[in-house]
This record gives structure tokens, C-alpha cells and sequence, in this order.
């Protein structure tokens, strides 16, 4: 029954992903919530959902927390877009029969941007940073042979200057495993939470009730209020298909359907080819079917090995970024 509830569940996001829909981008806050963080699964299109043999994927499905077989750490480091600086760090523990528990710490900076106004526009002297934190905690089980859940709560904090607003955000997911060897099926939901709203001394302004009357008090202390708005909430799923080509030479491929709650659908897909299960190239294509999509064509490679006890794994991922110029990913990981 839950095999025919997921496919199902699949078939429907895959056709959603090829309708036609009314854009909502530009309608949340919290958007560095979905820049992914994995190298591994960003050389492969962002395509995640099934995959759980890395901490770092329980970004992309809570249910890989449950399949972590060695407590360890990875981080990440973004040199992102237009000079901002992202970063991420994943750590799991294992519990054993228990199951496993995770926590995860998210980091984005602007950088020092100048102050403008219209009476200066070339610059007040002044500078401002944007800064976006996250930090998240999650419980991972394998229920049974095939099928595992999990979920993670997060709060999060975006600060412009003198202003912030913070949010609690809720992610579950499961995955299912139609064999020993087979498809994988997963399905998760990020994102749900709070609206947040933004406050502080930026919005803090003097006011004339009534310019029109001379002698009264021009300068009265008042307060703006901007409204409160969602958070992007992401509905992934998908499937992915273990090969073994042989001793030496295995084979991966993911492929994603995405909802989101701020954009249209569109489809993610990728490939891993890992040699002696030590060197691995990756290639990947990301929301496939998004009109006026800024993303496309991703590439990586990784080199993974271990030190007696100790699996160490550095991970390198690059993506197109349309006019955006491009992105790069550098995850370094230790399990022990």
C-alpha cells in the first residue's frame, strides 16, 4: 500500500511539474532556506530526495537521518552569488536501535553593501550587511527493513541592518526501498511554519501628525509596520536507482519533482558515477520545466576514502546560474 501511495505521489508531482501555473515567486521570506548545501547532491542536479548515505542529506529529506550509520560532521562553504558568503554544517549522531538524532547550522552574509538615499546616491559613508542563521535540530528512524522518517525543526533569523524577524520552520520527509537493490522512492516537506515579521530600529520614525497646522509637534516618535509573510514552503519528491556495475563501478541516478509554495513545479534530475568507491564524477540539471529559470546544467566530483576508522570525504559541485554567472560548493566530511 505505501508503495502504491508514493508512486502515486510521484506520478502526480511529475505531471504538476510539466503544468503550466501562476508564478508566486517573490511572495516569502526565508529564501536562503533553500539554497542547498550539499556538494554530493548539488553536483547532481540538487536531486536529494532519496538519497541518505551522507549527513548532509537530511537537507533534503529528514528520513536520511534515520540511515546514518556512523556519528560525524560535514561542512560547507559557498562563495554564492554576487559576493555572498553561504555556509552550512550538518552533524549526526547515532543511537542505535533508538535511531539517530542531527543538527544542523545554517550561515548566509551580504558583506558590507553601501548606505544610498536619493539625496546621496552615491553613498552616505555608511555601510549594512544582511545576514540570514538557521539553526536546526532532527530524529531519524528506519521503522522497518524499507521505509524510514524523519523530520527537523528549525528557527531561523534574517537581519537587514537594524531590523530582523525570526521564524520556527518544520520539515518531515520518508523514504521507502522497493528491494535490497531497487528504486527508492522518497517524499518530503519543508519549510512549514510561522509567519515571520520584521522589527526594529530601521522602522522607528519621527511623525507630524497634521503638516498642515503650525505650532503643534512635528517630530512625534512612531513606529512602521510591515507585514508578516510565509515562509517558501517545498513539497520534494522523488526516485533513485542504485547500479552496480560491477566490483569496482556503481552507478546513481536521482530524479525530483518539486512544489513549491512561492514558484511554479519543475523537475530536477542527476548522476553519480563512483569508481572503487573511492573517486566519483556527477552530473545533473536543475528545475527542468521552470519558465524563466536561472539555473540549468550542474557538474562534480568527489574523493572519498578511509583512515583506518575514520571515512573522510571532500566534494566539489558547480552550477549555472543563467545571467547569475554561476555557483560553487566545497563540503568536507568526517565520520567515525
Amino acid at each position: 500500500m505505501m508503495k502504491r501511495i508514493l508512486c502515486s505521489a510521484l506520478a502526480a508531482a511529475l505531471c504538476a511539474g510539466l503544468a503550466p501555473g501562476q508564478s508566486k515567486t517573490g511572495t516569502t521570506v526565508g529564501q536562503f532556506l533553500l539554497i542547498e548545501p550539499s556538494a554530493r547532491i548539488g553536483g547532481m542536479g540538487n536531486a536529494g530526495a532519496t538519497m541518505y548515505d551522507e549527513i548532509e542529506a537530511a537537507y533534503y529529506n529528514p528520513a536520511a537521518i534515520g540511515h546514518v550509520t556512523a556519528s560525524g560532521v560535514q561542512f560547507t562553504h559557498s562563495p554564492w552569488l554576487a559576493g555572498i558568503t553561504f555556509d552550512y554544517a550538518g552533524l549526526a549522531l547515532t543511537l542505535g536501535n533508538v535511531g539517530n538524532i542531527f543538527a544542523s547550522v545554517t550561515a548566509l552574509n551580504s558583506g558590507d553593501i553601501a548606505v544610498r538615499t536619493v539625496d546621496q546616491p552615491l553613498g552616505t559613508g555608511e555601510n549594512y550587511t544582511v545576514t540570514d542563521f538557521a539553526l536546526g535540530v532532527g530524529y531519524g528512524r528506519v521503522v522497518s527493513e524499507r521505509f524510514s522518517v524523519g523530520l527537523q525543526v528549525k528557527y531561523l533569523q534574517e537581519t537587514i541592518w537594524h531590523s530582523s524577524m525570526s521564524g520556527i520552520a518544520l520539515d518531515v520527509g520518508t523514504l521507502y526501498r522497493t528491494a535490497p537493490d531497487g528504486l527508492y522512492i522518497g517524499a518530503s516537506i519543508a519549510n512549514f511554519g510561522t509567519r515571520p515579521q520584521f522589527d526594529g530600529r530601521d522602522l522607528r520614525i519621527l511623525y507630524d501628525q497634521n503638516k498642515l497646522i503650525n505650532g503643534d509637534n512635528p517630530a512625534i516618535p512612531g513606529s512602521l509596520t510591515t507585514s508578516d509573510f510565509p515562509l517558501p514552503i517545498l513539497f520534494r519528491v522523488g526516485v533513485g536507482l542504485p547500479v552496480a556495475i560491477d566490483q569496482n563501478n556503481r552507478v546513481r541516478v536521482e530524479v525530483d519533482a518539486y512544489h513549491p509554495s512561492d514558484n511554479n513545479e519543475s523537475v530536477s534530475a542527476g548522476a553519480e558515477w563512483m569508481f572503487f568507491n573511492t573517486f566519483a564524477v556527477r552530473g545533473g540539471y536543475q528545475n527542468l520545466f521552470l519558465k524563466d529559470s536561472e539555473v540549468g546544467l550542474t557538474l562534480g566530483a568527489g574523493l572519498h576514502y578511509d583512515l583506518n576508522d575514520v571515512k573522510i570525504s571532500f566534494d566539489y559541485a558547480w552550477a549555472d546560474h543563467g545571467r547569475l554567472d554561476y555557483t560553487q560548493l566545497l563540503t568536507f566530511g568526517v565520520a567515525f
